[in-house]
């Protein structure tokens, strides 16, 4: 098994973040990972991606020119990535920022409304750990558990945010079991 994510989006959006916790939820599970961050100098507002692969193998590359998942936190990063997802895989979007699809039929499309579902979950901000509970469940990269160990890791030191955070995950991970 070897899966390729890349995230994508706008600097500020988590989108660094979401990778960061697959990657530490999938260590945890005792799987081979790395990590690939890039993002534009300006941060805030400029573009961020990351690739992470997660594996039961040795891993070769940290580069996924062709990912079986696409996160998509803005339509640039559709327009941008789209054309790389292999056939058969899987685009996660933020449909609470825009509305466009992919132009391709061979691959599947899941429309995430992060921000009414990060609301429901007790904060906004929590949007970025809603897409992560809903990508780690949908795919089946990592169990409930594995996600929100990821996001302890991840976010070690700040624990204030843990709990908020464990709601965004958990209500990421019922919206990929029942579309709602």
């Amino acid at each position: 098994m070897i899966t390729r994510t890349i995230f994508a989006g706008f600097g500020g959006q988590g989108v660094l973040l979401m990778g960061y916790v697959l990657t530490h939820g999938a260590m945890h599970k005792g799987l081979d990972v790395t990590y690939f961050p890039s993002y534009g100098a300006e941060m805030r507002g400029g573009t961020a991606n990351c690739t992470v692969t997660v594996s039961d193998k040795k891993i070769a590359s940290p580069v996924a020119s062709n990912p079986d998942i696409l996160v998509a936190m803005n339509y640039p990063s559709l327009e941008k990535f789209e054309s790389t997802v292999v056939e058969g895989g899987t685009v996660f979007l933020n449909s609470s920022l825009f509305e466009e699809r992919p132009s391709r039929d061979n691959i599947d499309v899941v429309p995430v409304p992060i921000i009414d579902l990060a609301r429901e979950a007790g904060s906004e901000r929590g949007g970025n750990m809603v897409m992560i509970g809903t990508v780690c469940a949908k795919a089946g990269l990592l169990s409930l558990e594995e996600t929100i160990k990821g996001m302890e890791a991840a976010l070690k030191g700040k624990e204030k945010f843990f709990k908020a955070n464990q709601k965004a995950i958990e209500r990421g991970f019922a919206f990929a079991a029942d579309g709602k």
